[in-house]
């Protein structure tokens, strides 16, 4: 059946809760599968490092209910157990008016149950209050019960449970304040797993608990997978050849024949510094032929040889300002590739990385790549959001008209704006479109942005098809 890990709010510890469970179960050795609601980078990472399986998300604004509907089934085909992680509160979304792209919303496409985390650490009888206004605010959700987290003593546990009985909602969970396995956290979330090196310890010690505080009894059937769900399929590209119908565009010209089996190498920066990609977005450019080649501006010294693309997602180039300065051997690889006219797709830290400069929270300026003539800076406020985006000119990756959603999640700002920017762009709730944002130069295509290609097949075959043609041209090493 597979169930959805849901919050009554944010910080009352969905994701601890989450862990411990996959963590039961991989210790287990069974197989697992876990997905993510939302546009989120570090918690997936997390669950990938327990379960060895990529973690998918689920976001119907960034892709669309039929392709949230047949990623999980896709996914969930070949493993026992399955789980989704919600995001926020259960009725969290994108607007206050309904719960688009909430975890309910999740929730009833995929017809799964809800497990309720409820933070007990300043309450006792309002748990059942909290616990039924929940239960009842949605009558289309199935709840399949509830975990009490952070709970104090014994004695705050009998009250918990006198308060909830009348209510018939199992308590399939009990956790105890644990202070000492918070998870670190910095201005964008969780830190990601690369650089925590007691991960290891936690991760047991989170599967310990969950041995014995979960009522696994009453919670491993809930757990298990369906063989198949009884979702229609459509014709988004989960069902579609790699030969996709392409865009009438100047990159597209010759191409048509090539494109069925490319034979194109993009590099990908992967690192401490740049670590923010989706699963599906690397894996449908590999479906398309192309190979990836991962590679680290911190460390190497250049771009990877004979790679026709480049590809530079998001991250935190910021807390990793003064390493990505001092290698300006890697910074002059990318400049002349840039320059040279290698397509280029750089999201949010990958755009940073481009400008001339970072400034960082305590002020201090580091050197970067300078194909932008603009300046990163960090600042306290936090943007953050659905964007509608209509592309203004053709780049790498769109055609001048075309309508995508994205997201936005960031602390910094540029000292100043593209000439010819890539997007107008609004937030969900705006009927109009007002904001410019974006980069196009040679080759690139750099925005905050985040993009999720999962409706949008047009998008990495558009992206691979400018590699192709690239690579006709003398650049390094070819393939």
């Amino acid at each position: 059946m597979a169930l959805a890990i849901a919050g009554e709010r944010s910080g009352v510890g969905k994701t601890t809760i989450t862990l411990s469970l996959l963590a039961v179960l991989r210790q287990r050795q069974l197989s697992v599968q876990s997905f993510k609601v939302g546009p989120d980078y570090i918690d997936p990472m997390f669950h990938r490092y327990v379960t060895g399986r990529a973690c998918r998300n689920l976001d119907p604004v960034l892709t669309s209910e039929a392709y949230v509907q047949q990623s999980f089934s896709k996914h969930t085909q070949t493993v026992d157990y399955a789980l989704v992680e919600g995001v926020m509160g259960l009725f969290d979304g994108a607007t206050g008016a309904d719960d688009t792209a909430s975890t309910a919303h999740v929730a009833r496409l995929l017809n799964l149950p809800v497990l309720l985390v409820i933070d007990c650490s300043r309450l006792s009888r309002s748990a059942a209050a909290i616990a039924l206004g929940y239960r009842s605010f949605d009558p289309r959700l199935e709840f399949a019960g509830i975990v009490l987290n952070r709970v104090g003593s014994d004695r705050h546990l009998e009250l918990l449970k006198a308060a909830l009985e009348p209510l018939d909602l199992p308590i399939l969970g009990v956790f105890r304040r644990h202070d000492d396995i918070a998870i670190p956290d910095r201005h964008l979330g969780l830190v990601p797993t690369a650089e925590l090196p007691v991960l290891d310890t936690l991760i047991e010690r989170l599967a310990n608990l969950g041995e014995s505080c979960f009522d696994w009894l009453r919670l491993l059937p809930l757990l298990k997978t369906r063989s198949s769900l009884s979702i229609a399929k459509s014709s988004i590209y989960l069902d579609q050849p790699a030969a996709l119908t392409l865009n009438s565009s100047p990159y597209r010209e010759g191409l048509q024949a090539e494109v069925q089996k490319p034979k194109a190498k993009i590099a990908v920066a992967c690192d401490r510094a740049f670590s923010f990609y989706y699963a599906d977005n690397l894996e449908r450019l590999e479906e398309l032929g192309a190979a990836l080649v991962f590679w680290s501006p911190l460390a190497d010294p250049a771009l990877p040889t004979g790679v026709q693309g480049l590809y530079l997602g998001g991250g935190f180039p910021e807390v990793f300002a003064a390493a990505l300065a001092d290698n300006q051997s890697a910074q002059q690889s990318v400049r002349q590739a840039i320059q040279a006219g290698m397509p280029t797709y750089a999201e949010c830290g990958g755009l940073m990385y481009l400008c001339e400069q970072i400034v960082d929270f305590e002020g201090q300026s580091w050197k970067m790549v300078g194909i932008l003539p603009t300046i990163a800076k960090m600042t306290g406020r936090l943007t953050l959001g659905y964007r509608r985006a209509i592309a203004l000119q053709d780049s790498p990756l769109l055609v001048a008209g075309s309508e995508t959603w994205g997201h936005e999640f960031h602390r910094s700002s540029l000292s100043a704006k593209s000439a010819l920017p890539l997007y107008q762009t609004g937030g969900y709730d705006s009927d109009s479109l007002t904001h410019l944002e974006g980069w196009r130069s040679h080759q690139l295509h750099a925005s905050y942005i985040h993009l999720h290609w999962g409706s949008h097949p047009e998008i990495p075959t558009r992206f691979l098809q400018c590699c192709l043609k690239f690579g006709h041209l003398e650049f390094g090493e070819q393939p």
